[in-house]
């Protein structure tokens, strides 16, 4: 089958949509198919343009089997509002061309992978161009988010950019989202029950497992071996409201035996530090080589899922699966109610979002009851391994390709 991934993040990080497209590449070649990405350069979570792809501006590589063309795009130092708009609307533009000559290899599925949700229009006609079954992805309702977390402002603004979307969405053959919620979210915005699907975020669960020994980073790190470590590790962006962790970390300074591991790169980088600059109990890691992953996940005794509540039912963090897979307890901020409450509330604890005293108190909770950690990890494990594995999720989703392209009985042998 010949797949094409339209997908602004493609690079092979331990986190963010930049790894789901490369997993999701690399795991199709491995099956025999053949694979073609139009993508802009590495910048994300770092807001920065990956040393070696600020020139030649358009650039073409071959990665893991998958032929990948890059096209340029703005990326501003300080994203968002209107800069943000900017930004993914230079890469829909530059990327245009790049797509356009796709047509002429004539794939099969041309699969946009939202956000950027402005590149849908892109992926859409050259689907209808070539022939092929046009599937976009939608992995965060952006605009949503974006209004509801003040990135964007104006209620004339909103209601069209809002009309723009479900006018776009319902073009496509398929519609897929990663959670149930966000799957009715495109039911309430007019997709057609026939064309959705749900496509969960994955994990190598053969990759990412528990550790059986002592994590490499609590050595280097000279973390105690009775100390209950407690991480977040993701993409350090506006959406994840992480200034509760700080807050909490503040709050169990007391305990000597509890450390905060906060890693990744993004755009709250640098007022996080600023919050941690005086908290010993805390260390700040760099974004980590993907091969460690599974030993980074290892170090945690508690994983710290935070999300801002404006973001909640309309992302559902990519992170939480190989959290799962780990086999460590979570403790989320967020609501009662939500998909991501009912998920982490079988393996671990729900409090309020934005709430540092209730975080604070549920991790203390868990460093005092390690057999509690243990069985609530094994859960976590269990539940990554029914409904997140890689090869069953990605398996069921490339039959899903199949039905669709099956030729239609009816038509083939007249109504």
């Amino acid at each position: 089958m010949k797949i094409l991934i339209y997908s602004a993040n493609f690079a092979p990080e331990p986190t963010g949509i930049g790894k789901y497209s490369g997993e999701l590449a690399e795991w199709l070649v491995a099956e025999g198919h053949e694979v073609r990405v139009v993508a802009a350069p590495p910048y994300y979570p770092n807001w920065k343009i990956a040393e070696g792809y600020a020139r030649p501006y358009y650039q073409h590589e071959v990665w893991k089997g998958a032929r990948v063309w890059r096209a340029p795009l703005w990326v501003p130092s300080n994203p968002g509002g209107l800069k943000r708009i900017v930004h993914l609307l230079s890469f829909a533009v530059t990327s245009l061309p790049l797509m356009l000559r796709q047509v002429v290899w004539q794939p099969d599925v041309v699969l946009t992978v939202a956000p950027a949700f402005v590149c849908a229009p892109a992926g859409w006609l050259t689907a209808r161009l070539s022939g092929a079954a046009a599937w976009l992805h939608v992995q965060d309702f952006e605009i949503d988010v974006a209004f509801k977390m003040g990135l964007m402002e104006g209620r004339g603004a909103r209601q069209a950019l809002l009309w723009l979307e479900r006018r776009m969405l319902r073009r496509f053959d398929v519609v897929s989202s990663i959670s149930a919620r966000m799957v009715e979210h495109l039911r309430q915005k007019g997709v057609d029950e026939d064309c959705i699907r749900h496509f969960p975020n994955w994990v190598d669960v053969d990759k990412v497992r528990p550790l059986a020994h002592v994590s490499a980073y609590r050595i280097e790190l000279g973390i105690a071996p009775e100390a209950t470590v407690a991480l977040f590790s993701g993409t350090l962006g506006s959406k994840q409201g992480l200034m509760v962790i700080p807050q909490a970390a503040e709050l169990l300074a007391h305990r000597k035996d509890v450390e905060f591991v906060i890693c990744g790169d993004g755009a709250m980088k640098a007022e996080l530090e600023a919050a941690c600059a005086h908290l010993s109990n805390v260390r700040l890691l760099p974004l980590q080589p993907v091969e460690r992953l599974s030993e980074l996940l290892g170090l945690a005794d508690i994983h710290l899922l935070p999300q801002s509540p404006e973001a909640e039912d309309l992302v559902l963090p990519s992170k939480l699966s190989g959290m799962l897979s780990s086999g460590r307890p979570i403790v989320a901020t967020c609501r009662d109610g939500t998909e991501m409450a009912q998920v982490v509330s079988r393996c671990g604890l729900v409090v309020p979002p934005d709430d540092h005293a209730a975080l604070a108190l549920a991790i203390a909770a868990l460093a005092d009851q390690p057999a509690t950690r243990r069985d609530m990890g094994v859960l976590a494990r269990r539940f990554a391994e029914d409904h997140l594995a890689q090869k069953s999720v990605l398996r069921r989703w490339v039959q899903q390709i199949d039905d669709l392209l099956a030729p239609d009985p009816v038509s083939e042998h007249g109504a």
